[in-house]
């Protein structure tokens, strides 16, 4: 069954109360060359990285145990699945954000595969931590909003991003994620950040687009609690060397 500790939601909280900035490194297993992977784990450990992300939109190669158990082996960082759909989730990793698209309207996203993966987790001992997931406009189509059929809020439209982020925060959602979507040309703006950080009580996790450390930094000081890079780190493994 699921672990009921809530062990690394409880150090995320402690993190947010004693004013440490988190950072996670997104991996994508269908991006991932398992013989490059040895080279990808020195880069993480020469990083700030607090956190391993792993999963997206659509995985299609199916190494997600083999990515993980490796970066377990290699790394003492918490594993935490971001997973597209069921058939992404791996007893290997330590917890799960248990998503649900709030910014969209497509049942499959708001509960039709939170329903379909229970059976699977009830067999693993993953911590579960439910987040209200939050798609803003990046300029461009993303994986995730081409696959989930939904449309992003645009980023202008912060007291729409500000009510979702509450209802999904009153839902009892323990974290809210704004995602501008993997490759997004532009990230979650600043103003869009510090509105959403002012009105929830529960951490929050920004990403999509962020391209440098200046940008993480403007991100963490304007309320994100953790914020998530993917793409500019799978480019550039030298991402924090300068």
């Amino acid at each position: 069954m699921p672990t009921e500790n809530n062990k690394f939601y409880k150090e995320i909280v402690n993190s947010v109360k004693n004013k440490l900035k988190l950072l996670a490194i997104l991996i994508d297993p269908d991006k991932i060359d398992l013989d490059k992977l040895p080279f990808l784990i020195e880069k993480i450990k020469q990083s700030p990285a607090t956190h391993i992300f792993i999963g997206g939109s659509v995985v299609t190669n199916y190494i997600i145990d083999e990515i993980i158990l490796e970066l377990k082996n290699n790394l003492d960082l918490p594993i935490v699945l971001f997973p597209g759909d069921p058939s992404q989730i791996s007893k290997h990793a330590d917890a799960i954000l248990f998503l649900n698209l709030i910014s969209g309207r497509n049942p499959k996203y708001l509960i039709e595969h939170q329903v379909n993966s229970v059976s699977i987790l009830k067999n693993t001992q993953l911590e579960i931590i439910s987040t209200g997931y939050i798609l803003i406009d990046g300029g461009k189509e993303t994986a995730v909003q081409r696959i989930s059929q939904t449309q992003p809020i645009k980023s202008d439209d912060i007291n729409l991003i500000v009510d979702t982020a509450t209802a999904g925060n009153w839902m009892g959602n323990q974290l809210i994620y704004l995602e501008a979507g993997s490759g997004a040309i532009f990230p979650v703006p600043i103003d869009v950040i510090k509105q959403v950080k002012s009105n929830i009580t529960c951490p929050l996790i920004v990403g999509g687009g962020i391209k440098s450390a200046k940008q993480i930094e403007m991100a963490f000081t304007n309320g994100a609690d953790i914020v998530v890079i993917g793409t500019a780190f799978e480019n550039n493994a030298h991402f924090f060397d300068t």
